[in-house]
């Protein structure tokens, strides 16, 4: 099969790690018989010192006409990068935030997976991991409190902020079914978490989801309020397969799932729209202060490479394939340097590309 792939390299060690993900799917050509033709695209800082903006209508349209976009970090160092001299809509992030309303991208899956060969790095007790966890959050991304209604008002000398928290079910439908698609190819486990006991759009939130569940008969769902899935995730992350939720509830509970896997280097991302498409990144930044050293670490983005594969191209063998090679090289002791311990081998940036794409199989 033939594919075209949009390939954003972004800033910081984006171009080095974005570099490692092609050689692993390259790889995956040559195994399975595939084509994949890139076309790399400038978004963030790479695209204001070419265009003087952080995104151009070139890139959206570039983009949308791909099968799937593969991205690096974007941004730079706020206290010394001239990009932070601008404007904040001309700033590097501007253009993630435009790309992705641009793309109407409103599913945000962010996986937290325990490598056992990494388990010495994960806060809990030995006791709480168990035998591991898998997990894959998908929040919501274009609604709820961050994208309500918001004015700050003064009466009588006292000033009052308000923010408005609404979804629809037209919303909360469709994220939905992207949670117990993505739960039909995983163990067949929706958790959604809402505070319903509380919230008017929580129990709308529920009742659609409900709803939604009907049409997958052979998924479990469950609910749990969020405040009982924030304790959870430190008490049993086991228990977990997709985790279903609203956009401020989301980039909570995900930015403590990455924590408890101790390496934010190794952490995955991707964001959908309501057809296949998607843009696939790292949850780590640009790490600046380290490009062109050559010790990034480019698993986060050799896994989100996978997920590609796997949601946008519906190849999930050959995505079974990059993430098997992943654990591989960790069993065989390879480590870059944010991942090193005693009696490990470090690796650079590169290194740990050519042996994960070695063993694709």
């Amino acid at each position: 099969m033939s594919y075209k792939i949009a390939l954003i390299c972004g800033d910081g060690i984006g171009p080095e790690i974005v570099n490692e993900a092609r050689k692993v799917l390259d790889k995956v050509c040559d195994v399975y018989g595939h084509s994949f033709t890139y076309k790399n695209l400038l978004l963030g800082g790479a695209s204001i010192d070419v265009h003087g903006v952080p995104l151009t209508e070139e890139t959206i349209e570039e983009a949308k006409s791909s099968d799937a976009v593969l991205m690096g970090s974007i941004g730079g160092d706020a206290k010394t990068s001239p990009w932070y001299q601008l404007e904040p809509s001309k700033r590097p992030e501007a253009g993630l935030l435009g790309i992705r309303k641009a793309l109407n991208l409103f599913a945000n899956l962010r996986p937290a997976y325990l490598y056992q060969e990494l388990k010495d790095a994960c806060p809990l007790k030995e006791e709480r991991i168990g035998d591991g966890f898998d997990m894959i959050i998908v929040r919501e991304l274009t609604g709820g409190l961050y994208f309500g209604e918001r004015k700050t008002v003064e009466e009588n000398g006292v000033k009052t902020a308000i923010d408005t928290l609404s979804y629809n079910e037209n919303e909360i439908r469709r994220i939905a079914i992207k949670a117990f698609e993505i739960a039909g190819k995983r163990r067949k486990k929706v958790t959604s978490v809402d505070k319903a006991n509380v919230l008017d759009s929580s129990r709308l939130w529920r009742s659609v989801v409900e709803d939604v569940a009907k049409d997958y008969p052979d998924i479990t769902l469950e609910h749990m309020l969020v405040d009982n899935c924030a304790m959870q995730l430190v008490h049993n992350p086991g228990q977990f397969d997709v985790i279903l939720t609203e956009n401020m509830f989301g980039d909570i509970l995900s930015d403590e799932a990455s924590m408890v896997t101790g390496s934010i280097g190794m952490l995955s991302s991707a964001s959908l729209n309501e057809t296949s498409f998607g843009l696939y990144e790292p949850s780590h930044g640009s790490a600046p202060d380290i490009a062109g050293k050559g010790i990034a670490n480019p698993i986060a983005t050799i896994l989100s490479a996978a997920m590609l594969l796997r949601y946008s191209l519906n190849l999930d063998k050959e995505a079974d394939a990059v993430e098997k090679a992943v654990q591989e090289v960790l069993k065989d002791g390879y480590r870059t340097g944010d991942i090193m311990s005693e009696g490990c081998t470090c690796v650079g940036t590169a290194q740990m590309g050519d042996l994960i794409a070695e063993r694709v199989k």
